[in-house]
């Protein structure tokens, strides 16, 4: 049986158990010092906080917002700079003032002398937030700046050298990335990380986790055929391809590999010529499993990405250079740049650099298993300033998307009559422009936020609680505007927050339904759903829907049970998704930690000299004095970069086909550790022989890439690698 103790302590540990009454006390000890800070008279006339005294901090930081930014912090607000001091993650309801609340707590820590990044998840929020809270951070002494993509290289330079940096977490990790390549220890940018405070916290930590950013260089053409994005445009799902359950594998039936074989005049088995396999699979696999105007949309002659967790534009995503080589000739495009990859690092790679790690967030208590697991990090839930008095209905069921697709627009002309504004939550930029259309032909003028206008996404979000207002938007994760009600709305029962279907994860739901109802407003939130939407059939495709009663709507409670039971299985494939991409990056970053303490000796120091006279004293000696430190600096710099940019492309070519191992009843896992390990041995030795090698040449060649370009990959598209390798092998079995 179980200890007290163990009970005890599961029991504190459970999602949100982090306690509130010591904050709440620093809180309460913070008010009784305010009337003195009251009474100065002029903004420099207030003392420079201590931080060993947190409520002495609180008072001057609530009283350096309110005369700064017109904003006086509730005291929930300092619970949740409180517990992102505790370096917690902070679940604050959508209204709540996360963003005072997240500087606040920033200024705390630069105030105890530690650098502060600032993390979002876009351009626009870094932006925003880092302006807005500059009066605040030079009232307390704090220096602030921002990063976005258009930052030049100088610009990049005097936002780090900060005290607090905001920036989206895609530059910062391509600043590191570049980092990483430098020549010249004078021309580093990012200094040493120490604090990571996370805004969307649970979208950056869990959602982007596992995406990894890359560094590229020796540009070269993709090489996708558009022949074979034309050959598999002939082919009939279900006779010559089929796609696996949860729509995330495409594979030739028999039927399919003899067609094709009959076209192109080629054995696809062929272990000896395995390219035509691979074209053939990209292209099928961009026909087949990849959307457009839902995974991707076509804007000024380019494929770009939709964000499947905010429904906007990845502006510097990209699927691995194959796939989107692939899509391109899908839609008959240029192709666009492809190269070696020089190094990379996943966002969840990124945060674990920082010591130190909170964040905020309004939807973390669903994900604090993952926050445990993969950063150790505790969810603080800090109540609502005003209780929350949103009205969420249950979902309305229907059978089929049709039926939910014209119930859901008679709802919307219905409540549009009354005056009361609607926000629509749709899940792909397809269907919000389709529900658009719908509208219009009723004689309704919505307004559309999607991944092809979200630069105007603030001030149409801004305007979706006035009166008549219909706001159609593609998720809502870190818009980042408030809604406010207009004249008379409160009345009318606030702002009508309505679903077009569940999303795959439930935290994604919650950050809909949070639009509704902030700061004691009324609300209200309804999801519509069918039997037939896409979450269903992927995720519970065996299940048998309940009946709709006579007026369609399906009221049966099994058909809640599905709903809730689908959404689960999906988000318990992601969480698996996640372990298993965690498994495979964890060694490669543990040498990658290696292998930059090494050259930042080199960069730093005399590392590089020392081998080189070492190996070679003749050769040494025979140089001039004044050259030959820096001189052995770039061999050796070169032969570092070179032999890791071979080393992940083995690791690339390893994990690919390192799932055929379980058919000899080995474990992937452990064999890819043991030959990644044996691999990494082996490089060490070859950056001396590399380096001595050059260092012996009477022209040493160290050219290097002549250009270099940064992007995110959308990894693990289509399931593991071993579905992928499982299916091929299945289909070539049922040939033999």
């Amino acid at each position: 049986m179980a200890s007290f103790k163990g009970i005890l302590r599961n029991l504190l540990d459970r999602p949100g158990g982090v306690p509130l009454t010591p904050y709440q006390k620093i809180v309460k000890a913070a008010e009784g010092r305010a009337e003195r800070l009251r009474e100065l008279r002029e903004l420099d006339e207030l003392p420079r906080p201590d931080m060993s005294d947190l409520a002495e901090f609180c008072a001057v930081a609530r009283e350096a917002a309110d005369r700064t930014l017109g904003l006086r912090p509730y005291d929930v607000q300092l619970l949740g700079t409180l517990a992102l001091l505790d370096g917690k993650v902070a679940e604050m309801a959508t209204g709540e003032g996360k963003t005072l609340s997240g500087a606040m707590a920033a200024a705390g820590y630069a105030l105890q002398g530690k650098r502060v990044h600032v993390i979002s998840v876009n351009d626009y929020l870094a932006k925003r937030d880092a302006e807005w809270m500059g009066p605040f951070y030079e009232a307390l002494g704090v220096g602030v700046g921002w990063i976005d993509q258009n930052s030049t290289p100088e610009e990049r330079r005097e936002a780090y050298a900060k005290d607090v940096t905001y920036g989206p977490v895609s530059e910062i990790g391509f600043d590191v990335l570049r980092d990483r390549l430098r020549t010249d220890a004078s021309e580093i940018i990012v200094p040493a990380p120490e604090v990571a405070l996370i805004d969307e916290a649970d979208s950056v930590l869990v959602d982007e986790a596992r995406v990894p950013l890359v560094m590229a260089g020796a540009a070269d053409p993709g090489n996708a055929v558009p022949e074979m994005a034309a050959l598999v445009r002939q082919l009939v799902r279900g006779y010559h391809y089929e796609i696996d359950e949860q729509a995330r594998n495409v594979y030739l039936t028999p039927k399919g590999a003899d067609t094709v074989e009959n076209l192109l005049g080629v054995d696809l088995y062929d272990e000896h010529e395995p390219g035509t396999l691979i074209e053939l699979n990209l292209a099928l696999h961009a026909h087949a499993l990849l959307t457009r105007d839902v995974d991707y949309i076509v804007r000024d002659g380019k494929v770009q990405l939709i964000n499947p967790s905010r429904g906007r534009v990845a502006l510097l995503q990209r699927w691995p250079n194959g796939l989107q080589a692939a899509v391109e000739a899908k839609e008959a495009l240029a192709p666009s740049e492809k190269g070696e990859i020089l190094d990379s690092i996943t966002v969840q790679g990124l945060i674990r650099r920082y010591p130190q790690i909170c964040g905020m967030t309004g939807t973390a208590v669903a994900v604090s298993e993952q926050l445990g697991e993969f950063y150790g990090l505790k969810v603080a839930v800090i109540p609502s300033n005003r209780p929350c008095v949103r009205v969420d209905e249950p979902d309305r069921i229907y059978p089929t998307v049709p039926d939910k697709d014209a119930a859901l627009v008679e709802e919307i002309q219905t409540v549009h009559e009354t005056g009361r504004p609607i926000l629509i939550g749709t899940l792909d930029v397809a269907e919000s422009e389709n529900l658009a259309k719908l509208l219009q032909r009723r004689g309704l003028e919505p307004v559309v936020l999607n991944a092809k206008n979200d630069a105007e996404e603030a001030a149409i979000i801004a305007r979706a609680g006035e009166r008549g207002a219909i706001t159609v938007s593609t998720q809502m994760a870190g818009r980042g505007t408030d809604i406010r009600l207009g004249e008379g709305v409160a009345e009318l029962g606030g702002l009508y927050v309505i679903g077009s279907g569940r999303h795959a994860s439930s935290r994604l739901d919650d950050q809909l339904r949070g639009r509704a109802g902030r700061q004691g407003d009324p609300g209200g939130s309804v999801f519509f759903v069918s039997m037939k939407d896409e979450l269903i059939t992927q995720f519970v495709p065996d299940e048998r829907p309940p009946a709709a009663d006579a007026d369609g709507v399906v009221r049966h409670r099994r058909g809640a049970y599905l709903v809730g039971h689908a959404q689960r299985v999906a988000e318990g494939v992601n969480l698996e998704i996640h372990r298993n991409t965690w498994r495979y990056t964890r060694l490669l970053e543990h040498q990658r930690e290696l292998i930059l303490e090494w050259r930042d000796k080199v960069l730093h120091g005399d590392a590089a000299a020392k081998a080189l006279a070492e190996a070679d004293p003749e050769r040494w000696a025979a140089m001039p004095e004044d050259t030959r430190d820096e001189t052995a600096r770039q061999i050796v710099l070169y032969a570092i970069d070179r032999c890791w940019t071979e080393h992940l492309a083995f690791l690339t070519d390893l994990r690919e086909g390192i799932h055929l191992r379980a058919l000899g009843r080995m474990s992937p896992i452990d064999e890819f550790h043991r030959e990644a390990v044996a691999e990494y041995k082996a490089l060490l030795a070859e950056v001396e022989k590399r380096s001595l090698e050059a260092f012996e040449a009477p022209e040493p060649d160290l050219k290097r890439p002549t250009a270099t370009w940064t992007y995110l990959v959308q990894d693990n598209p289509f399931g593991t690698e071993w579905d992928r390798i499982l299916k091929r092998v299945t289909a070539a079995s049922r040939r033999g």
